[in-house]
């Protein structure tokens, strides 16, 4: 499943990453969260382990749906769509609902629709495959995130807060597909 979008001179593309992008699509989504420090530690280290764990396409690849964003024909987004028996479901336990992770904006390309593209790809998959819900999680710092998942009609939901490490608190969001 492909779409597109066309903003200001641009086109945006979401469509499934190929193996030969897998690096380019990790680069991305470490980028995005480096550039908005949600990889630092509040001792101002950071964190490889996760930042290893983002950047590893190719494992998300191999149950889940990893996309990218293509704007001009350069990746500058990523998003990883995950259905019914993907191991990287985290709060969707239903075969009715869906989940998306690791969304990542190339800070090159902010403000420019590229997560809305991959929010709306999300939403129109979760329709065709007849979902109910989608859900997502969220460190609480990430504000614009939880902006974007509100134009998106996603509610806040602290019954899906959850720690997945000691030390890290994400915070829920679901929206019901109508």
């Amino acid at each position: 499943m492909t779409s597109s979008q066309s903003i200001g001179t641009g086109r945006l593309l979401v469509r499934p990453v190929r193996p030969d992008e897998y690096e380019r699509a990790g680069d991305v989504v470490v980028a995005a969260y480096r550039a908005e420090g949600y990889l630092t530690f509040p001792d101002g280290t950071e964190d490889h382990a996760y930042a290893t764990k983002l950047a590893d396409v190719a494992t998300r690849a191999e149950d889940s749906e990893v996309l990218v964003v293509e704007l001009d024909g350069s990746i500058v987004g990523t998003v990883t769509w995950c259905a019914a028996g993907s191991t990287m479901r985290e709060r969707a336990t239903r075969d009715d609902q869906g989940e998306f992770r690791m969304l990542g904006v190339d800070p090159a390309a902010a403000g420019l629709g590229v997560g809305t593209a991959m929010v709306r790809w999300c939403l129109d998959r979760a329709r065709a495959d007849g979902l109910r819900e989608v859900l997502i999680s969220s460190l609480p710092e990430m504000v614009p995130a939880h902006r974007l998942y509100a134009q998106h009609g996603f509610v806040r939901r602290e019954d899906l807060d959850w720690s997945p490490v000691p030390g890290t608190q994400l915070i829920g969001f679901s929206r019901t597909i109508d």
